[in-house]
């Protein structure tokens, strides 16, 4: 089956991680484009449902109410039964996975559109094929499926956007204790993959000893699960950075990182957030690729050192020496910084 002409409401079943969704936004955005008033909703799972409603192109998110990998076949059943009466004209399923393309067809959307995938080709009724050659950007191969199958994806792509809000800013501030009026360089220490994506803990805390140097505040931004690799730091750098880890939502990271004079960033979701936030940038990558996975934005730097041994898309190195970020010094990162966002620090 062909897509149709022109589209009246869609649904995006979004990826399950923050960075991939980000890198489907340019899909979002042709979409819109090219369907004039189209009702573009999401149907995602937390933490992803936040970032979707910031996301200018969507109009309303379904909260999946699975965690990421979960089947939880009664939940499916039930929400498709609630799409099925939404009139949907199509819906386009981003993640490979077979249970990702259940409740379109349960749902009976009759144009169901994505890459062949996970054993589902009764259940993906406009299948593409990938050819990872001729695409090999991740947000290429998302906005490939606003095409005819076959057909190549417009460039260049879209950059990406997140609305935020100044005056919920100003409350955090207030709350958590920031000054808003010192310079703030964003740190985003962790990368929910795994330890081969995330710049060693001694590396942020000489960066951050130099940056309070020269009069600017150090901001730690993360998940839970990234408050030891904040303490790491801060026991390598006492009273250089204020640990925000583990004490805001996604939602609350969105709005401080947007006031930020700029961000240092691991391939992760935050480095995507990031980027769509129009601050300046330094990515870090180790055991994956900018090739595939840049930030969407032309106010990035992205330092990458090209061992032999990367990327390898491992959690963990397989050769025990991460030279591929040890190697990565701070002086290279603050120069980095200072080209990408000049007079940060006044």
């Amino acid at each position: 089956m062909r897509s149709p002409r022109r589209l009246r409401r869609a649904l995006i079943v979004a990826p399950g991680w923050i960075g991939d969704a980000l890198l489907a936004q340019p899909l979002l955005a042709r979409l819109r484009l090219r369907h004039a008033g189209l009702a573009l909703d999401a149907l995602a799972a937390a933490p992803v449902t936040g970032l979707l409603a910031r996301m200018p192109e969507i109009d309303q998110v379904i909260d999946l109410g699975a965690a990421h990998g979960e089947l939880k076949l009664g939940r499916r059943l039930r929400i498709a039964r609630d799409l099925a009466a939404r009139g949907y004209d199509a819906a386009f399923v981003l993640p490979n996975s077979l249970k990702s393309a259940l409740v379109p067809f349960l749902a009976r959307i009759p144009l169901r559109i994505g890459y062949t995938g996970e054993a589902r080709l009764g259940l993906i009724n406009c299948r593409h094929r990938l050819d990872r050659a001729a695409l090999p950007l991740m947000a290429e191969r998302y906005a490939q499926l606003a095409e005819p199958p076959g057909a190549a994806p417009e460039r260049p792509l879209p950059e990406v956007r997140l609305r935020c809000d100044p005056q919920r800013r100003s409350a955090l501030c207030r709350a958590l204790g920031l000054d808003p009026e010192q310079p703030v360089i964003a740190l985003c220490p962790g990368a929910e993959f795994g330890p081969a994506k995330r710049w060693p803990p001694r590396h942020f805390a000489a960066l951050a000893a130099a940056l309070a140097a020269r009069g600017a505040a150090s901001w730690l931004f993360g998940s839970g699960k990234d408050r030891d690799v904040a303490a790491a730091i801060l026991a390598e750098a006492p009273g250089t950075a204020v640990d925000l880890t583990g004490r805001t939502t996604l939602e609350d990271a969105i709005d401080l990182m947007a006031g930020a004079r700029a961000v240092v960033a691991n391939d992760s979701g935050l480095m995507h957030i990031a980027a769509a936030l129009g601050r300046p940038l330094v990515a870090l990558y180790g055991s994956s690729s900018p090739a595939h996975t840049p930030p969407l934005t032309r106010r990035a730097e992205l330092l990458w050192l090209r061992l032999e041994c990367s990327p390898c898309y491992q959690r963990e190195c397989p050769l025990g020496h991460l030279h591929c970020l040890n190697r990565l010094e701070p002086a290279a990162v603050l120069a980095a910084l200072e080209r990408v966002a000049p007079g940060w620090g006044g």
